[in-house]
């Protein structure tokens, strides 16, 4: 396949059915086919979709392996057909047990050639018994277009999406379980009230609001542009949207070009498909990418070097600890 100049993408969100894969599975292949239909080249599902996310720390470990799948087995095999009967690269996210037993939260893509990869979330805090990743995902596609996954926290840190592009990635997808999450931050997320989505067709005004507002899109807007612009690619957020455990994931699917600039989203708090046409023309002369190329790694060793204030992944995202400059340790 020739190199395009623009590639057709979606990002979806959608309320996944916890421990339901069959009923997710079927919900991926609706709406996959959908926006293929409307041209899709690439589909973005959110994390974890085909599972269910948050409830997953309520289970034992033994359950989480009952419902871990193999990159090979039953859940990847059907989107991988399903990625070449439609012509398109699908991406979903699973709870992925590996050939020695540990676990992850993994993100799958399926190309329409076969290829299947398969990203780890470096940063995993769901359960005690699901292991970080230990590498990046970054690769060519039929499309003559190098992707990157970053799952969720992974985006957060910001040496994550720099490595990513580093890596040569021009598209970063970015599947989420995010919004509406009880933050330690004063001025971070916080919960929105149950009885908001509860009520959504009575007073959709209110949904609307509440996620749109600071524990959702506003949140995401303090940063997430930020990753696309400073790096020079493009970023395709998915997202989950409605009930998650006791939390309410806030949707708010985005399309973000290599300046920053939102070129496709949906305000809706359901189900929906977001289509945008990605011009990789804007690639080579966007800001981020001339201040890669000005980089002096020789002055970035710190980067590399432990301070003796690092935690794990699940430590760092619940500690209520307040954090202390190293200068001042």
């Amino acid at each position: 396949m020739e190199a395009v100049t623009n590639l057709r993408s979606a990002v979806v969100q959608f309320e996944a059915v916890p421990d339901q894969p069959a009923t997710n599975l079927a919900t991926v292949e609706r709406l996959a086919r959908q926006a293929v239909t409307d041209g899709a080249q690439l589909v973005v599902f959110p994390e974890m979709c085909l599972l269910g996310y948050w409830h997953l720390r309520n289970h034992p470990a033994d359950r989480l392996r009952e419902l871990a799948e193999s990159t090979d087995g039953p859940s990847l095999t059907r989107i991988s057909s399903l990625a070449r009967e439609l012509d398109a690269g699908l991406g979903v996210g699973f709870l992925e047990q590996a050939d020695d037993g540990e676990l992850f939260n993994s993100y799958g893509v399926c190309l329409p050639d076969g290829a299947v990869h398969v990203h780890r979330k470096l940063h995993a805090f769901e359960h005690e018994a699901i292991a970080s990743g230990s590498s990046y995902t970054v690769f060519d596609t039929p499309w003559q277009v190098r992707l990157g996954i970053l799952i969720c926290w992974d985006n957060n840190l910001v040496e994550n999406v720099r490595a990513t592009a580093l890596l040569g990635a021009t598209v970063l997808l970015a599947p989420h379980q995010t919004g509406g999450t009880n933050s330690r931050s004063p001025h971070g997320m916080k919960p929105i009230p149950m009885e908001i989505w509860a009520n959504r067709e009575q007073d959709p005004a209110a949904v609307e609001a509440a996620f749109n507002g600071p524990n959702g899109r506003e949140w995401l807007l303090r940063w997430l542009p930020a990753r696309a612009h400073d790096n020079g690619l493009f970023v395709l957020f998915s997202n989950g949207v409605g009930r998650d455990d006791d939390e309410l994931r806030t949707g708010n699917a985005m399309v973000i070009d290599p300046y920053g600039g939102i070129i496709a989203e949906t305000p809706v708090p359901a189900e929906a498909v977001v289509l945008a046409d990605l011009d990789l023309e804007l690639v080579p002369l966007a800001t981020g990418r001339p201040w890669i190329r000005g980089r002096r790694p020789e002055l970035y060793g710190i980067l590399t070097r432990r301070t003796g204030d690092e935690l794990d992944p699940r430590a760092a995202r619940f500690s209520t600890a307040p954090t202390t400059p190293p200068e001042l340790r």
